[in-house]
């Protein structure tokens, strides 16, 4: 008699990164264990993210509207509890998870949460510049062991990455056959982003390649003003923001031979497609365990922690001494371009 399969319910409301970053592991999740559906609790932007993994659903949250406050949070869980939930995976654990998880426990449910390793990040984010960075383990594996933790194996070492998607055409017209270099400079805080002086030493490296095409990605209207400025005085670089959806996007991203990216959403997307992603950070630090997916220790491009001894000072960047905005300037750009011509 052939099994149900089991209906595990994960929970990742935000942000771009962190949920980019449950792809790899539930993909791992859904391949290597039988008789086991999935359905995604997240926000509606992020719903691509989710299209191309066998045996998972996504559920889209409103909490602007039908899902807001107290109230819209039961009749969320009303609305999931008719999926025929059996376990609820939580790899948000912020308030709004919490009181999913409480209700759902509360009426019998097997219930997990990510274990943040909050203790473990404030010693590696302290203030003490004779502090020891060594690596926390990564996001990817706190995500793997909630699952592992219903039963369930997940190895990490083996990887399904996303297949390359059509680029669309307006994208196409650009950049014909030429290989693509992604660039994303920008991230939520100033302290992760890449200066404008230093982004146009990096295009400028990079434009003495021959047969390529350099692609910005990021996102609102002041980033699109920059990046409008910036491709005026580059002939093989373009600006994607505002010209395509999300989804595009992301089918643009699949085809590129190679990411750079500041400690963003970016840079984990890429990795999603096997995308060599080499990443330049600021304030915050690979360390913490939000390196993209399976990118060696070669690609992580971190400033003088002789000069800046205080990082990683945040672990998304919000807190940091404004001196230390000057990290970027003890940031080789030749070793960003070297790394870029090894994968061209």
């Amino acid at each position: 008699m052939k099994l149900s399969k089991k209906h595990i319910l994960v929970i990742r409301l935000s942000s771009m990164g962190d949920v980019a970053m449950t792809v790899p592991v539930i993909q791992a999740l859904t391949k290597q264990n039988s008789n086991i559906k999935v359905t995604v609790l997240t926000r509606p932007f992020f719903a691509p993210f989710f299209m191309d993994i066998q045996g998972v659903s996504v559920f889209c949250s409103d909490f602007k509207n039908h899902h807001k406050g107290f109230l819209g949070l039961l009749k969320l869980y009303n609305e999931l509890i008719n999926l025929k939930i059996d376990f609820v995976v939580d790899l948000h654990n912020v308030l709004r998870s919490k009181v999913l998880i409480a209700l759902f426990r509360f009426n019998g449910y097997t219930c997990h949460q990510i274990d943040k390793a909050r203790k473990d990040k404030k010693k590696l984010t302290s203030k003490d510049p004779n502090k020891k960075l060594k690596p926390l383990k990564t996001t990817h594996e706190r995500y793997a062991d909630v699952f592992r933790k219903l039963g369930y194996t997940i190895d990490l070492s083996e990887s399904y990455p996303i297949s390359k998607k059509m680029i669309p055409e307006l994208i196409y017209k650009k950049v014909k056959e030429k290989k693509l270099i992604g660039i994303a400079p920008f991230a939520a805080y100033e302290s992760k982003s890449l200066p404008i002086s230093k982004l146009h030493e990096l295009i400028k490296s990079l434009s003495t390649t021959d047969n390529i095409s350099i692609l910005l990605f990021g996102g609102g209207d002041e980033q699109k003003d920059i990046f409008e400025s910036i491709t005026k005085d580059y002939k093989n670089t373009f600006s994607c923001v505002g010209k395509v959806s999300f989804k595009e996007e992301l089918d643009v991203i699949s085809n590129l031979n190679v990411m750079i990216s500041v400690d963003s959403g970016n840079g984990h997307m890429a990795a999603l497609y096997d995308v060599p992603v080499i990443t330049i950070w600021g304030v915050t630090h690979p360390f913490l365990g939000f390196t993209p997916y399976k990118q060696p220790d070669c690609n992580q491009i971190i400033p003088d922690l002789k000069k800046f001894p205080l990082i990683p000072t945040s672990v998304y960047g919000k807190d940091y001494p404004k001196t230390y905005l000057n990290c970027f300037e003890t940031i080789q750009i030749s070793e960003v371009s070297h790394r870029v011509r090894e994968y061209l």
